[in-house]
């Protein structure tokens, strides 16, 4: 073949394979077409979603928990900002090796990773596990360094409570916790990292309007896990404040009174029930609970005799000694076996059947009526009047001024304390006998009652009202139902026997002869009017009764319970209080001149807000009579 006809053919085969090339080219270039239209145009939404899920992340973040503040905006619970560390599991292609490695970098303990486990567990991937709170800085600075081996673990702000009066208002304002596992399992929301729930007080009773509505955080990762940045932000509703009725000054001045005595302290606006004071000592510092209270705290606690996480002003439960005495004397009179005129005698000590029953400091104080034998605290006067009345009859009477029954506070744990009745000892085998009426006139026995309920007798006494004790005086602005309530109904006694009862305790404070004389207020034209009580917790045996021996001088857990009850002004009262201190001994000694301090304070500053109508001061009708110092 020519050398023509040899390039003739070659241009030919050429032609071929670059139009089988071309075709092939055209073919290939064009599904690539077809597949990139369908990608980026029919599927461009889905797709679109797909690559936004896989850099953008969402989780739930908990809101900021209420705060909560007394009746003039004082912060006694509050929320303070510091760094934590959380882990999304959905965003660590492998948990295990990010937990290792955060666990080699911050100090977590076994106790700790054990919960982090088990947390990690429990929940849905979405939701954010806490690693550690409270991270301090050299924390902060080892995941920065090391933020590529830590995929899906997340650094930001939380909240922990604080409170600012610490253990001054402890018992009554609570402390908040972590969830537990029945908790988590009813309300998901409450596994979220920051989440805390109320277990005293008032973070307790209000818990579910402190807590808040949960928000959200949007953020870009890379394709490692490591956070690029925040993409949205909504910090959820914040829980609502909760304004309470104390005064946080009236509160303060409750405890330094109370002088490092145990005890307790409550205050009340009488007219309407509102809490102004709720001391109880000793205190605890709530804050430890939001962080975890430390083993050797919570060891000293539990072995402290005088118990510092009781409320002792809501379940502290004491013999009320004489501050019961009112009670004694108002069942009496209603069932119309005495009156003001009624003369019975106390020759120092009272005979029943083989037993004697003595006046305190056997002191005989002859004939004398109801308004005496309150002022000077007659002990033989009250055993003859309880035997009148019996114990049914000042059960009942009781549980008319608050004692032994529900009085609907709106706080948790308040026991109702206990008044017994004939029916109560038969259910429980015990003999009633005359002589367990008898001590029962003097408020011993088996009476037991808080100081909350024994404020609210003596308010009742004040105003012939059953006012009802309540604490929570606004919820996001909004006046509670009961708070400046002035509409109470009227107790069901005739005020015939209130006055004569009243006089009794006008006396007990502003006459030489009164068992409080020397608290009375140092205020132009206002007095108070109030009961002392001395409640034994020790039965002294009759050797020390033949030493004629001092109470000073016992060890300190078998002295008496001092007592006092008051209001004021005596004349158009406001103010009801009671205060109890533990082993204190005298009423009179231990507990009134407390009653004075906040009394004091109470007239001068009005932490209620309204004008106190003074009007006439009582006059003393007393006859001049020994003290016996109860």
């Amino acid at each position: 073949m020519s050398r023509a006809g040899r390039v003739a053919k070659d241009r030919s085969a050429f032609t071929r394979r670059a139009v089988l090339i071309g075709a092939a080219e055209a073919a290939v270039f064009g599904g690539i077409a077809v597949r990139l239209y369908h990608l980026q145009i029919t599927q461009h939404g889905t797709y679109a979603l797909l690559a936004r899920q896989n850099s953008i992340s969402e989780r739930l973040v908990a809101p900021e928990r209420g705060l909560i503040t007394d009746r003039f905006g004082t912060i006694l619970a509050g929320n303070e900002q510091h760094w934590r560390a959380l882990f999304m599991q959905a965003m660590a292609p492998e948990p295990e090796a990010v937990l290792q490695n955060f666990f080699t970098l911050v100090n977590v303990s076994p106790d700790e990773q054990a919960r982090i486990a088990q947390d990690l567990a429990s929940r849905p991937g979405y939701i954010p596990v806490m690693l550690k709170d409270f991270l301090n800085w050299q924390d902060m600075a080892a995941i920065e360094v090391n933020t590529p081996n830590l995929p899906g673990v997340v650094v930001e702000v939380g909240a922990s409570r604080v409170y600012p009066l610490g253990p001054q208002a402890a018992h009554m304002v609570g402390y908040v916790a972590r969830p537990n596992r029945k908790e988590v399992a009813v309300n998901q929301v409450l596994s979220l990292p920051g989440m805390r729930v109320g277990r005293t007080g008032v973070e307790d009773s209000q818990d579910q309007a402190l807590r808040g509505q949960p928000g959200f955080v949007q953020t870009e990762t890379n394709v490692h896990g490591a956070l690029v940045r925040e993409v949205a932000h909504d910090a959820g509703t914040p829980g609502q404040t909760v304004a309470l009725s104390i005064d946080a000054g009236l509160q303060q001045l409750a405890i330094q009174s109370l002088a490092g005595n145990t005890g307790a302290v409550v205050m009340l606006d009488a007219t309407n029930g509102e809490i102004l004071a709720m001391a109880s000592t000793p205190g605890f510092d709530p804050g430890l609970f939001d962080k975890g209270v430390p083993s050797s705290v919570w060891n000293g606690w539990m072995a402290d005799a005088k118990d510092p996480l009781q409320n002792k002003a809501t379940a502290g439960l004491f013999a009320p000694g004489s501050t019961f005495k009112p009670t004694v004397a108002l069942s009496a009179m209603k069932a119309g076996l005495l009156n003001g005129d009624t003369i019975l005698t106390c020759t120092g000590s009272f005979t029943l059947g083989d037993h004697v029953f003595w006046c305190d400091n056997h002191v005989a104080h002859g004939s004398i009526n109801m308004v005496t034998a309150l002022q000077v605290s007659c002990d033989v006067f009250f055993y003859q009047v309880a035997l009148m009345s019996g114990i049914d009859r000042m059960a009942a009477m009781a549980s008319q001024l608050g004692l032994g029954v529900d009085l609907g506070a709106d706080l948790p744990n308040v026991s109702p304390g206990l008044v017994p009745t004939l029916a109560w000892a038969r259910a429980r085998g015990i003999h009633w006998a005359q002589g367990s009426t008898v001590v029962q006139g003097i408020g011993q026995g088996y009476t037991q009652l808080t100081p909350l309920a024994l404020a609210t007798m003596i308010a009742r006494v004040a105003t012939g009202t059953a006012v009802g004790p309540h604490i929570t005086r606004r919820i996001g602005g909004e006046l509670q139902n009961g708070a400046d309530q002035d509409d109470w109904p009227d107790l069901d006694v005739d005020d015939r026997y209130l006055a004569v009862l009243r006089q009794g305790l006008f006396e007990v404070v502003n006459t030489p002869q009164g068992t409080a004389y020397s608290s009375r207020l140092d205020l132009d034209g206002v007095q108070m009017a109030g009961k002392t009580g001395t409640a034994q917790v020790h039965n002294n045996s009759a050797a020390e009764k033949q030493k004629n021996f001092n109470d000073m001088t016992m060890a300190w857990e078998n002295r008496p319970n001092a007592l006092f009850v008051g209001y004021a002004p005596a004349a158009n009262p406001r103010y009801a209080i009671a205060v109890v201190v533990e082993h204190g001994n005298f009423g009179a000694q231990s507990a009134a001149p407390i009653a004075k301090a906040m009394m004091t304070y109470a007239i001068q500053n009005d932490p209620a807000g309204r004008d106190l109508p003074l009007s006439v001061p009582l006059q003393s009708t007393t006859q001049t009579l020994p003290v016996t110092g109860t």
